[in-house]
């Protein structure tokens, strides 16, 4: 498996590997080494290993004048660096399957299993020809999917929309559908963000858990925030809008409600979400990516049985009226979602009732409801 990242936080890639792993195939993901932070080997279990490369350290001479227009260059090479060593240390695996985790990766993935006699599997996480900052990327993404995608044994990709989508634009068969879910989990009582941030006031806990980038309502809803009384909002993760939504919360001298935590370890997720009351998902439909996306905060919030309050875009509707997980808001819609929110944490029937459907749901939202999926199309690839 390959991976554009440093392979610390990346759960659908980790369940992945661990079903097949259970599945009797010795997985190795390769990722991206940052020295300082992750080993470049290691072993998480017999058979399931990760290995990383670092980014080739190129250097110029200066970051001024004529250098520093030389900047996007020499990150090209930097990165290329990591795409050289991993195809090479690819041509000696003797690998049956090489899984291509998102487009980044999907080159290097096919040429490995051209060379190497491998079948190639691409994972498509995301919509990269319409996704927040890939603007200027959009037309190689689409002409680097054309070329390749077709050329996969196996396909997969993460919501119903998506699988439309990659089928009519490449015209492929469709893709296997994976959704971002986590692994069932035991409903738990935790405290965990009241007594890490010392909540004083018993008022329901609002949370946002995810990437903090663009695109995903979170400015909107730090402002919001201030038309929401009697709640806390906390926003666990990190990203670019870490120090535009601290700003916002201060400016509006809401920093006694409204709290940040930097981003925790998976493992460690599930007892923050649980000691949450309601999970907030208010994502824009400001691309194609947004519009056909579930995401793996929707899951999480059904697992730790969170009511949720989610934008109203087709595939977050379908799966929150389904179970009836919760309120649903039209995208980018401040005075909706305002409304719902206080409705939400001033009514703990409501929110009752909802906890109550998400703990129903918990089993068939579950990664274990769709992970044989993944080996039928294993086994389907391989003869």
């Amino acid at each position: 498996m390959l991976v554009w990242n440093d392979f610390l936080n990346d759960a659908r890639v980790l369940k992945e590997a661990e079903t097949l792993h259970a599945a009797d195939y010795r997985v190795v993901v390769h990722a991206v080494h940052v020295p300082g932070r992750t080993p470049e080997h290691e072993c998480l279990i017999d058979g399931l290993e990760v290995r990383r490369a670092a980014l080739m350290p190129w250097r110029t001479a200066g970051v001024t004048g004529r250098d520093n227009r030389q900047r996007p260059l020499v990150q090209v090479l930097s990165r290329l660096g990591w795409h050289v060593i991993v195809l090479w240390r690819l041509l000696f695996a003797r690998a049956d399957v090489i899984h291509a985790h998102d487009v980044n990766v999907l080159p290097t993935a096919w040429l490995a299993a051209k060379l190497s006699g491998a079948k190639l599997v691409y994972d498509a996480h995301e919509i990269s020809t319409s996704r927040e900052g890939y603007s200027s990327f959009r037309k190689l993404v689409a002409i680097v999917e054309r070329a390749l995608m077709p050329r996969a044994e196996g396909t997969i990709t993460t919501t119903e929309a998506r699988a439309k989508f990659f089928a009519r634009a490449y015209g492929i068969a469709r893709p296997l559908v994976l959704q971002n879910r986590p692994r069932e989990q035991q409903p738990q009582a935790s405290e965990r963000i009241r007594r890490e941030l010392g909540l004083s006031e018993s008022w329901p806990i609002v949370l946002y858990q995810g990437g903090v980038q663009q695109g995903r309502g979170l400015e909107r809803l730090v402002r919001v925030a201030a038309q929401v009384p009697e709640a806390y909002f906390v926003f666990i993760g990190g990203g670019r809008l870490d120090a535009s939504l601290r700003q916002i919360a201060k400016e509006l001298q809401l920093e006694d409600r409204v709290h940040f935590i930097p981003t925790v370890a998976l493992a460690d997720l599930p007892s923050y979400t649980a000691s949450a009351d309601i999970g907030v998902q208010p994502i824009e439909n400001t691309c194609l990516n947004h519009y056909t996306t579930d995401s793996n905060k929707l899951f999480e919030y059904v697992q730790a049985a969170l009511p949720v309050i989610a934008s109203d875009l087709p595939e977050i509707r379908r799966i929150v009226r389904q179970h009836d997980l919760g309120l649903l808001v039209p995208a980018g819609n401040s005075e909706a979602l305002a409304d719902a929110l206080r409705r939400m944490v001033s009514d703990a029937g409501l929110r009752q009732h909802h906890t109550v459907r998400a703990r129903a749901a918990a089993a068939a939202l579950s990664w274990e409801m769709q992970e044989h999926l993944l080996i039928d199309l294993y086994r389907r690839v391989l003869g």
